[in-house]
This record gives structure tokens, C-alpha cells and sequence, in this order.
């Protein structure tokens, strides 16, 4: 077990803690597999009748998976730690589709930081799911600000959500609140902060049985002061823009708007990566029609490719390990991606009776 991942069960509830607050919860390879063992042990106990995730912080339930790894082992030889980076997204893959399938209720408490890989152990399916925003949730999908791309499941989430907000998320890489949250679907309930302490004691002293009607009944009431959408305001901008059929007309529609809104989402776009908002364009269209596990499949070649062609190392070094904030991402400039550079990151790395994640 991990020393950052701590499980209990109590009043036929299992818990788990993340407790690696420093990092802000950052998922490393033996906190997917504490993860993972609990989940699997408890589903088939008859004395766990519901599943809590939560976070020893306020700040974070969980910001992603732990990119200063994936800089380290991505320049390692397998011998040196490279292996350790495909077994952390082969089972880190793995564990999002047991959540996203869970057989009991699965209730996520989206406090403060919720992002990337954080997403990813929050977003229980539509027959398990309980996720539970505050007026402190910070959420967001912002891989393509290292290099990388909407994965644990997000070509599938992202590309559900209402009208072209989806991409929006996955292009901009920009954070939204509780009310946005709700607003996408990738939320449940709203609680304020102020009100954690008595819903900690309400999921203490409910038998697990009881769980997702308790916790309904006790948010029902505090919805409203969520307050309202910013993404249902400016939904109307949003699906205009971000309906067009490239990236390059994207940016090209949103040049020609003056509102603010439009302009901050094109000044985020101008500082990602050019070749990956064009992937992650792409993944979101491929996802639209694909399952949960076939998602999931794709992403993890997707990863791979990715990996190899060095983007999201570049991202990370000048994201946390420089600190530079100045990568020099390749191709440099969106002009200069082609679709065959596309093409080439969703080339299956392995024929599909060797795929890591062929038995989902």
C-alpha cells in the first residue's frame, strides 16, 4: 500500500484518503495500485456497500498525475524507470475504467484542486457516480499546456459534454468552477465549503446503503447557491467558435471577437501546444463515438506516441522542471502542423491482442 493513499471501511462504507498534500495529491504508480487493490477488494464485498474518496487537504482532491515522474522516467531507459512510466498509464487506464463501472455508489468529494489524472478518479460512471463540488473546486482538463492531451477517460467525457463545451476544456485548457461543473455534467452536487464538516458527518454515520440517497437529500437544498454558469453564459460564443472544423479556424474565429471571453480563450490557445491541441481535436472527435474502454484503448496509444515524440517532456521541463514558461514545442507554430503529424500519434503502437488494456 502506499503512504500516500489510506483506506478504511466503516458503517458498511469504504474510504479512501490522498494524502500527499505537498503535491497537491498527485497521482504516483503506487497510489493507483493502493487505489486499485482497495476497489477491487471491496467490490465484492457484501460488507462494503458504498465507496468515499476524498482528500486529507482542502486544497486538492487531486491535481493530476505526477508529471515531475513522467519527466524522469520519460528520459530513462527501461532498466532506469521507462517501464515504470507505461505501467503507471497502462494501470493508471485501468483504474479510471473500475471507477467508471463500479457496481456501487462511488462518491468523489471535488474539494479544491481537480485536474487532469484528478478527473479521472473522481468521474464515476452514471449508474455509480456521486461527485460532489465546492466553492472551492478548481477543474480542469489542461494537458495540452504540457504537451499532452485530455486522457484518463476525457476523449469519452469531454466529448459528451453539452454542445462544443468540450472542446472548448481540452483546447483552452482553461479552469472552471462549481456551477460550471454542474452545468457540463461532470458534477452531481454542490456543497460550500462552510457545510463539508456536517456532510463528513452525515457520510460517517449513514450505513453505506444509504449513501447516495443521504447525500442527495442533504445537497439538494444548496444547489442554487453554486450560482450561476459562466460556460451557460457564454455557451452561445463558445458552440459559434469552437463548432468550426479545425484548430486553425478556431483560433481564426475567436481573432475576430472582441469579447473578453473570446479573448481570454484564444490567449490561452496561443501558449499551447500547437500540435497537440490539433491531437486533442482529434481525439475528441474519435471519442464522440467510441465506449468507455475503446477510449481509454485509444488514449493509451495515444499516450505512448506521444511520449515518444517528446512533447510532453518539453512541456513538463519548462512547466516545473525549468520553470522557464517558454517550451519550445514542436512544430513551433499551429501553420506547421500537418495531418499526417496527426495521423502519425494515433498509429496503434501494438496490434490489439497485444494491447495493454485489450481485456477492459
Amino acid at each position: 500500500m502506499s503512504e500516500h493513499v489510506h483506506t478504511r471501511v466503516g458503517n458498511g462504507t469504504g474510504f479512501i484518503t490522498l494524502d500527499r498534500p505537498k503535491a497537491l495529491n498527485s497521482l504516483s504508480l503506487d497510489m493507483v495500485r493502493a487505489m486499485t487493490e482497495a476497489l477491487l477488494r471491496w467490490r465484492d464485498d457484501a460488507a462494503v456497500a458504498a465507496v468515499v474518496v476524498r482528500s486529507s487537504s482542502a486544497k486538492a482532491l487531486c491535481a493530476g498525475g505526477d508529471i515531475r515522474f513522467f519527466h524522469e522516467a520519460g528520459h530513462a531507459t527501461p532498466q532506469g524507470g521507462s517501464a515504470l512510466l507505461e505501467d503507471f498509464f497502462t494501470e493508471e487506464y485501468a483504474l479510471n475504467h473500475l471507477i467508471h463501472f463500479y457496481p456501487k455508489p462511488y462518491i468523489a468529494l471535488m474539494d479544491g484542486v481537480v485536474m487532469g489524472g484528478g478527473m479521472g478518479v473522481a468521474q464515476g460512471g452514471p449508474r455509480c457516480g456521486v461527485r460532489i463540488v465546492t466553492d472551492g473546486t478548481k477543474m480542469a482538463m489542461p494537458e495540452v499546456n504540457i504537451g499532452l492531451f485530455p486522457d484518463v477517460g476525457g476523449s469519452h467525457f469531454l466529448s459528451r459534454a453539452p454542445g462544443r463545451l468540450g472542446f472548448y476544456l481540452g483546447l483552452t485548457g482553461l479552469t472552471v468552477g462549481a456551477a460550471d461543473a454542474l452545468y457540463l455534467g461532470l458534477a452531481d452536487h454542490y456543497v460550500p465549503q462552510a457545510e463539508l464538516a456536517v456532510l463528513s458527518d452525515l457520510i460517517d454515520s449513514t450505513a453505506g446503503g444509504g449513501l447516495r440517497e443521504a447525500v442527495a437529500t442533504f445537497a439538494r437544498p444548496l444547489r442554487a447557491a453554486a450560482g450561476e454558469s459562466e460556460l451557460a453564459a457564454q455557451r452561445e460564443l463558445i458552440d459559434r467558435h469552437f463548432g468550426h472544423a479545425s484548430v486553425a479556424a478556431i483560433m481564426d474565429s475567436l481573432r475576430g471577437d472582441d469579447a473578453s471571453f473570446a479573448r481570454q480563450a484564444l490567449r490561452a490557445m496561443e501558449q499551447r501546444s500547437p500540435l497537440m491541441m490539433c491531437v486533442t481535436f482529434e481525439l475528441l472527435k474519435r471519442g464522440a463515438a467510441l465506449d468507455v474502454a475503446d477510449c481509454l484503448r485509444l488514449e493509451r496509444n495515444l499516450v505512448r506516441r506521444t511520449f515518444e515524440h517528446g512533447e510532453v517532456l518539453e512541456g513538463v521541463r519548462a512547466l516545473v522542471i525549468d520553470k522557464d514558461n517558454a517550451p519550445r514545442w514542436n512544430p513551433p507554430a499551429l501553420a506547421n502542423v500537418t495531418d499526417e503529424m496527426v495521423a502519425r500519434l494515433f498509429e496503434p503502437p501494438w496490434p490489439a491482442h497485444a494491447h495493454p488494456l485489450r481485456h477492459l
